[in-house]
């Protein structure tokens, strides 16, 4: 099915833009001595460090099975940890109980899921406003900014679609989309452009950045596409013994 052309964020600057956040001064995201072992009690890492301020995109690569989705799991709260700790704007994820670290989630973290986890019974306007109608933004503004989002993916007139009606490669874009629509403090992205052709990858990887930067957010990418890590700040390999630097700047890998 045939989407509507797409428009740049900056030309949908209006109905994208969001009050600036205030209020936290420091890193948006704080990882501190992190260690991680599976049930059978194989280490996955251990002496993990990160922070990560307002604007800037850290991509993280490293072998399958090494455990960057679960490090992305336990940055959101979503899965625990052996050691160490996770800070969001300055909040101990270790010191939340399960309400606060779902209020955690729902108010100041984006997440692409590499399942996506569109629900299906919801429209895709639905599905992208979901995050602001959970914090209370209501009626003809959080439809607006919604649908400003599924135009900027390439998705702008499928607002009244239903999950059962896209393909994989739109899923991921509605995803993409979900996380971006209430400018949290923090976007963890699985994968974003895994489904995606090269053109439409790029066109989404342009905006994710320009949501990132222009919102003050800070966002980590688990990636195996050197087009995806390109547009991050600093690249850092995930082994057994943590975080190790790949390269500085925007410049590709080699």
């Amino acid at each position: 099915m045939e989407t509507t052309p797409h428009r740049s964020a900056a030309e949908l600057s209006p109905a994208l833009s969001m009050p600036p956040r205030t209020g936290h001064e420091g890193p948006i995201l704080e990882v501190f001595d992190l260690a991680k072992s599976l049930p059978g009690g194989r280490q996955l890492f251990s002496g993990l460090t990160l922070q990560a301020r307002a604007g800037e995109i850290v991509a993280i690569v490293g072998e399958s099975g090494i455990g960057k989705s679960t490090l992305l799991n336990i940055l959101a709260g979503l899965d625990g940890f052996d050691r160490g700790d996770v800070r969001v704007e300055g909040e101990s994820i270790r010191e939340l109980d399960e309400p606060a670290r779902t209020r955690l989630r729902r108010e100041r973290i984006g997440f692409v899921f590499q399942a996506f986890h569109i629900l299906p019974y919801l429209t895709l306007r639905q599905n992208v406003a979901l995050p602001l109608a959970l914090v209370s933004s209501k009626g003809e503004a959080l439809e607006r900014r919604a649908d400003a989002l599924l135009e900027a993916v390439g998705l702008g007139t499928r607002g009244g679609d239903y999950a059962r009606d896209l393909s994989g490669g739109e899923l991921q874009r509605v995803a993409i989309a979900r996380a971006l629509v209430h400018e949290p403090a923090l976007i963890l992205a699985d994968e974003p452009t895994g489904n995606l052709d090269p053109e439409t990858a790029a066109r989404v990887l342009a905006l994710f950045a320009d949501s990132v930067r222009r919102g003050r957010s800070a966002a980590v990418i688990v990636t195996h596409s050197h087009a995806t890590a390109a547009i991050a700040d600093r690249v850092l390999t995930l082994s057994a013994k943590g975080l190790g630097e790949t390269r500085s700047g925007r410049d590709g890998l080699s």
